[in-house]
């Protein structure tokens, strides 16, 4: 079983983000990206894992940082979310760290109202953000992403008569 004080550290530039490892089920190295019309702004595309096919979180454009090229050296971190499982890519998959509870500065302590943000976590070498994903995509980001995916409409919709 996995404990639910463990975190799985990742970068993104030079700064530390970290899951709580209960949510992530495996890091891949990256594999090509399928673009998605009509998914959500972060929807990088879709990845085919194991026969799965999985959303990629575009996690630069949700934590409003610099845009860069994906690289074959990224790697994705691959969880899941209360509805659906995800990918999320990242520069480096750094740890997997187990803290004190203690250790836990819970996000509403620090900056009330921030999103897509559990908490954080204070070691010597510096602060690392823990993300719940669950609150990571808006509903109108999931409503747009099963419709994007094909899972908000009748199978064998066809188009209206003219």
């Amino acid at each position: 079983m996995k404990d639910p004080n463990s975190l799985i550290v990742f970068a993104l530039d030079d700064r530390r983000y970290a899951l709580p490892l209960p949510a992530a089920n495996r890091v891949v190295r990256m594999v090509a990206i399928t673009p998605l019309p009509k998914a959500p702004d972060i929807v990088l595309g879709v990845v085919n894992i194991q026969g799965r096919v999985i959303p990629v979180i575009n996690m630069r454009r949700r934590f409003h940082l610099p845009e860069r090229e994906i690289t074959l050296t990224d790697r994705l971190v691959v969880a899941h979310t209360a509805r659906r499982p995800v990918a999320l890519v990242a520069d480096a998959v750094l740890d997997v760290i187990t803290y004190p509870a203690q250790e836990l500065i819970a996000a509403e302590h620090i900056a009330p109202g921030v999103e897509y943000v559990e908490g954080v976590i204070k070691l010597e070498d510096g602060l690392i953000l823990i993300h719940d994903l669950d609150k990571f995509l808006s509903l109108e980001e999931e409503n747009s992403l099963d419709r994007a995916l094909g899972n908000g409409e009748p199978e064998n919709s066809a188009p209206e008569p003219g």
